[in-house]
């Protein structure tokens, strides 16, 4: 079989930055199996992973630790098991669906929302699945129990705040410059809260990585089902791990050019260059285990600002 420059990009990406199990299973059941019900067999679920180089006890050691960590649920019928996102699992995943298929940048008002945890008795582990919520939200610490954004995060706040248990616990606010009272800006915080030239460089080196395959994908019209299954899952998941780190903050914060935008734009070509049959190799594999594989969520065809 004649050896392509996909599959020469696949396996030098595979072998410089193999993904860890657990991390890019968490991948393929936010990209391809929650938009089908979220619930996989074991089975299809090893057939998936094998793609990408995962063998089936890293598959079985990961979906345990999922599921004691309660993204998973699991059950048995006979000796075959089916593992589900549980409720708590797909609204985390809904809100990084909106992280990383949505554009980011939208018309800022000028108003920063404070999150503020006053000293209390609440337990070290609230406080720090709080801390840990907010940051991966975007929020910046500004002192011990202050966090702020830049923009409306009222309903991903409201879920974390529920979700953590901190709802009666936290003081919730927005905030402005009082232009007739001298004082440092509100802006000045995004130097203070956020490491944005590592983001930025870590963009930059997305784009390096992911460009030459865009252009092979150009050129190629020979993809195999398979090809593009793993293309779309290493993509996604390295966007995401430097989404992890992004902020999100308005344009107006911003150097004139941030590289985000361009890192979007390339992921958001990439992805639908291979979506479509990528996709057809997910239910492909589904149907392998299941009498009925579910339609795509109508929400799917939204991401990346749909056609």
């Amino acid at each position: 079989m004649k050896t392509t420059a996909i599959d020469k990009w696949i396996h030098r990406f595979l072998k410089q930055d193999p993904p860890r199990s657990k991390s890019i299973l968490m991948t393929v059941f936010g990209d391809a199996i929650a938009p089908r019900g979220g619930s996989v067999w074991l089975g299809s679920l090893i057939t998936l992973m094998d793609a990408l180089g995962i063998n089936d006890r890293l598959v079985r050691t990961s979906v345990f630790r999922l599921t004691e960590e309660g993204w998973l649920d699991a059950q048995r019928s006979g000796r075959r098991s089916q593992y589900a996102l549980t409720p708590q699992g797909s609204k985390r995943f809904a809100r990084a669906h909106q992280r990383i298929y949505a554009p980011a940048r939208v018309n800022w008002d000028g108003r920063w929302i404070l999150v503020i945890a006053p000293p209390d008795n609440s337990s070290t582990a609230l406080r720090n699945a709080l801390k840990k919520e907010l940051l991966w939200e975007g929020f910046g610490l500004v002192t011990p129990g202050l966090y702020a954004h830049p923009g409306n995060k009222a309903e991903a706040l409201n879920e974390i705040l529920h979700r953590t248990g901190a709802a009666d616990k936290v003081i919730v606010s927005t905030a402005t410059n009082m232009d007739a009272v001298t004082s440092k800006p509100l802006t000045d915080l995004v130097k203070l809260c956020w490491q944005l030239d590592t983001v930025r460089k870590s963009y930059a080196q997305f784009v390096h990585k992911f460009a030459p395959l865009a252009s092979s994908l150009s050129e190629e019209n020979d993809l195999t089902q398979q090809q593009a299954f793993v293309i779309r899952t290493l993509l996604i998941h390295a966007f995401r791990r430097v989404q992890l780190h992004d902020p999100q903050l308005p344009a107006e914060l911003l150097i004139a050019e941030w590289p985000g935008t361009t890192a979007y734009d390339l992921c958001s070509a990439i992805y639908k260059m291979v979506s479509e049959q990528a996709d057809a190799y997910v239910a492909l594999t589904l149907a392998a285990e299941q009498d009925e594989v579910l339609p795509l969520h109508a929400a799917f065809a939204d991401r990346f600002g749909g056609e």
